[in-house]
């Protein structure tokens, strides 16, 4: 199987935060791999900004240490990556201030795509925004990402649309939430809308329950004082867990198109109907095996913000109503899992003894650490003894289906940063949808908050709070192992 690189356009990305964590980790060394397997033309300019004194050698040398430190050794092509240093520049920028914006509109060109990253705190969106425009240095089709979070509740991502709005036309942001841009999120709608197989089957009647898990070894630390101020509910469940819920739960759209299926996601959100407390299991996480614990590494020896969120949602409408969705994310927890369940209702009728084995089928989409999905089916055992039943999955493990063109499948950043450079807004999200996704969550946080509630302290390294199995166990149901 080869993969297809398209080229895009020629354009130039001015990359706000240039020397941040981020940009290090993520947007450069992904930018590096769009040049390196010939997606980028000639004619490409990316700059970087920020208050750093680098002049363009020295950014060049900055980002090819992190070029080195962030991907493999077998991927630094020493030509590719001169050929990409060569398209890098650099201006320190005052994104607060005057500093930098004459120089950095000196640089910009016409006639080619303008994309503009701001790999920045929310709080210097507006200002960004506002000397772009100012200095006429975005064009009338120039395009900006913004990373969340989108705001810290309804009231301020109101107010942070309507300053982007100020400048920017809906179509030109971009809000950027990676966990779309992974391969699996991808081809959960292809494996939906692409295949007869699973469509007609995909409602309440013949599906018993979701699950959305997205669970991480690592704590809070070195970013205590953003996460003691957000918490797993704003971090991951109102953003994330939110995206993945309404990919799964969401009407075929019309066709592929980025309106159409936002449109589509905005309806299951607006469906969410409120969640009662005791649907509810918040967590936080002691200390265990030489870790800290959450308030250590928060520096807050007072908090009540939980690092773990298990929850049961239903919607209100026809093709959902009567089925859960059970969501769960948390730190330190047992193992790097995350991944969608879809199980089946049992077969209505058996006409096998009852200890043949038979169980419900699985549909399982794994996001990380093993990218993927199988398909839990029932057959007969092999050989001789009568009709012992057994469960064996379909496996399509993209490491093994595609062999070595597996490691080769683009990071979800760099998969987005392209789309941006089309115009493509598919895999973005809208600000209405981000604005409905806080006026869902914004009641739960609030009735904690009027109740002083306290999370509940679960082990380091564990599965969470015994709480979030009896959330599930008093329905019959249980979660699936978290297995790295």
């Amino acid at each position: 199987m080869v993969s297809r690189v398209i080229p895009v356009d020629p354009f130039d990305l001015v990359i706000f935060g240039g020397t941040g964590d981020l940009a290090r980790r993520k947007i450069l060394p992904g930018l590096y791999r769009r040049f390196r397997d010939g997606q980028m033309p000639e004619g490409v300019s990316i700059v970087g900004a920020a208050r750093s004194e680098f002049d363009d050698d020295g950014y060049r040398a900055f980002v090819a240490e992190a070029l080195a430190e962030f991907l493999p050794k077998a991927k630094l092509e020493p030509k590719a990556v001169k050929g990409f240093l060569d398209l890098l520049g650099y201006i320190a920028v005052d994104a607060t201030g005057k500093d930098g914006w004459a120089e950095l509109a000196g640089r910009m060109r016409k006639g080619v795509v303008q994309a503009f990253y701001f790999s920045v705190g929310p709080s210097l969106f507006g200002a960004l925004a506002e000397r772009l425009h100012k200095h006429k240095i975005a064009g009338a089709d120039a395009r900006i990402v913004v990373e969340k979070p989108f705001g810290h509740d309804l009231e301020s991502a109101k107010a942070l649309n309507a300053t982007l709005a100020k400048h920017f036309h809906e179509t030109q942001i971009y809000r950027i939430d990676h966990y779309l841009g992974k391969e699996t999120v991808q081809n959960l709608m292809a494996v939906r809308f692409g295949n007869m197989l699973f469509e007609p089957l995909w409602k309440n009647q013949y599906i018993d329950h979701v699950q959305i898990t997205v669970a991480e070894t690592v704590g809070v630390g070195g970013r205590g004082a953003y996460y003691d101020k957000s918490g797993a509910m704003r971090d991951m469940v109102q953003n994330h867990l939110m995206q993945l819920l309404c990919l799964i739960a969401m009407e075929p759209p019309s066709k592929f198109d980025p309106d159409a299926v936002r449109d589509e996601k905005l309806k299951v959100i607006r469906a969410l109907k409120p969640v009662e407390h005791e649907h509810i299991v918040r967590g936080q996480y002691r200390a265990g095996d030489g870790t800290p614990s959450y308030v250590e590494d928060a520096e807050n020896p007072d908090s009540l913000t939980e690092s773990f969120i298990a929850m049961k949602v239903h919607l209100a409408n026809w093709r959902w109503n009567g089925t859960p969705f059970y969501l769960r994310t948390g730190k330190r927890m047992k193992a790097r899992h995350s991944e969608i369940v879809v199980r089946f209702k049992e077969p209505p009728h058996s006409i096998f003894e009852e200890d043949t084995g038979q169980s419900a089928n699985e549909l399982r989409i794994r996001l990380q650490p093993n990218e993927g999905m199988d398909l839990t089916v029932t057959i007969k055992e092999p050989g001789p003894g009568g009709m012992r039943l057994i469960d064996v999955p379909l496996d399509m493990t993209f490491a093994d289906a595609l062999g070595e063109e597996a490691s080769d499948v683009p990071d979800a950043y760099e998969r987005l940063i392209m789309d941006v450079i089309r115009g493509n807004q598919t895999l973005f999200m809208r600000g209405d949808e981000v604005e409905a996704a806080w006026a869902w969550t914004d009641p739960i946080i609030g009735e904690w908050t009027e109740r002083e509630d306290r999370p509940l302290r679960y082990d380091a390294g564990s599965t969470g709070p015994e709480e979030a199995l009896i959330l599930m166990h008093r329905d019959g149901r249980r979660w699936r192992e978290l297995s790295s």
